[in-house]
């Protein structure tokens, strides 16, 4: 499918509705424009939430994923550096 659009002021494009419709594109909805080498392609845009992490949760992480004794000594001070004590940090031990 192929239809003409005109350029608008500050660039608009203005994406046929049958083709927003067929690729989910609603008002407000993102889009990626890339250089190709027979033109421009647009196409629908994915965003994921990303997920932040605490201090806190950085530690429980290197804490609980430690696989031996020496990892988990190292986990350690790599927390204390953070500023943070391990002993507060609730996580699960490679022993147990």
């Amino acid at each position: 499918m192929a239809e003409t659009s005109r350029v608008g002021k500050r660039g608009t494009v203005v994406i046929p509705a049958p083709l927003r419709r067929r690729f989910g594109i609603e008002e407000g909805s993102l889009v990626i424009a890339e250089e190709r080498p027979e033109g421009i392609l647009i196409r629908p845009a994915v965003a994921l939430p990303l997920e932040t992490y605490t201090p806190e949760r950085r530690a429980e992480f290197l804490l609980s994923n430690a696989v031996d004794a020496e990892d988990y000594a190292s986990a350690v001070r790599e927390v204390r550096g953070m500023g943070l004590d391990p002993n507060r940090i609730v996580h699960r031990r490679p022993d147990e």
